[in-house]
């Protein structure tokens, strides 16, 4: 199986599985270097292509009737990106430290600085506050775009007719709340981030690193709302918390990182 990876900026291989080994324990291939073979949709950081294809290998192993045999189970240290033996790291939440690298991960940790799962690095606060009020300068634009047009349309029909203009206030509300839900469930959803988010070049992922279905976006939205209702308190949580987590992450148990 041939393996290519980028180098500097630039694509480099043909490798095979041996070689590609070599080159992420010798440190050339690092965790989140993009890798790709014939087969792959599109380019995947080292880690997520080793896990997927170890996967593979598994149940394919298991049908050809092979006898069992004794693996050596490795990770990816969070802190060099190269590849050990796990019985020789430590264990972080979901991420894996080598024992060269441990003296200097612990004394992060003792500093209190951020320290990621897997590679990850959480998004802060100020940052997080960024995203969603670029976010909330591209819905203002757009509900008042529909809010002009609607109230032209109100003048010519009802003229000021009391209960007609309030009636269409509810629905202005109303659509802008369907607005506000499909853009947040659609983009997280689809993309992992809203144009905000994206700008700020942060994403949103479960705990174990995987994309967020639409459904669990849907309901990351409501728990927004919750945020909200307690006078913003929800969303100042993320300044405090050890992984960024807002009240929401922790309703839908997601987090919110850094793109690589």
């Amino acid at each position: 199986m041939n393996w290519f990876y980028v180098d500097a900026g630039q694509q480099a291989g043909p490798v095979d599985d041996a070689q590609l080994e070599a080159l992420a324990r010798s440190g050339k291939v690092q965790a989140d270097t993009l890798v790709w073979r014939e087969g792959m949709a599109d380019w995947q950081p080292y880690r997520q292509a080793k896990s997927a294809a170890s996967a593979a290998a598994a149940p394919a192993s298991a049908q050809a009737g092979d006898a069992p045999t004794e693996t050596t189970r490795e990770a990816v240290c969070v802190e060099c990106g190269r590849i050990f033996s796990m019985d020789d790291m430590i264990r972080h939440e979901q991420g894996y430290v080598c024992a060269n690298c441990k003296p200097v991960f612990m004394q992060k940790l003792k500093e209190g600085a951020k320290v990621g799962t897997g590679g990850w690095t959480y998004a802060g606060f100020w940052i997080r506050f960024a995203a969603v009020f670029l976010d909330g300068l591209i819905l203002g634009a757009v509900n008042f775009a529909i809010g002009m047009v609607a109230g032209l349309s109100a003048g010519q029909a009802i003229g000021a007719e009391p209960t007609a203009a309030l009636a269409l206030q509810l629905v202005l509300i109303l659509v802008q709340l369907a607005i506000g839900i499909g853009y947040e469930t659609f983009m997280i959803g689809k993309y992992g981030a809203t144009l905000g988010k994206m700008a700020c070049k942060i994403r949103v992922v479960t705990a174990d690193g995987e994309p967020v279905t639409y459904l669990r976006a849907f309901g990351r939205y409501f728990g927004k709302m919750l945020s909200y209702f307690t006078c913003s308190i929800g969303f100042i949580m993320a300044a405090f918390d050890d992984q960024k987590r807002g009240l929401h992450d922790h309703i839908c148990n997601t987090r919110v990182i850094y793109q690589n």
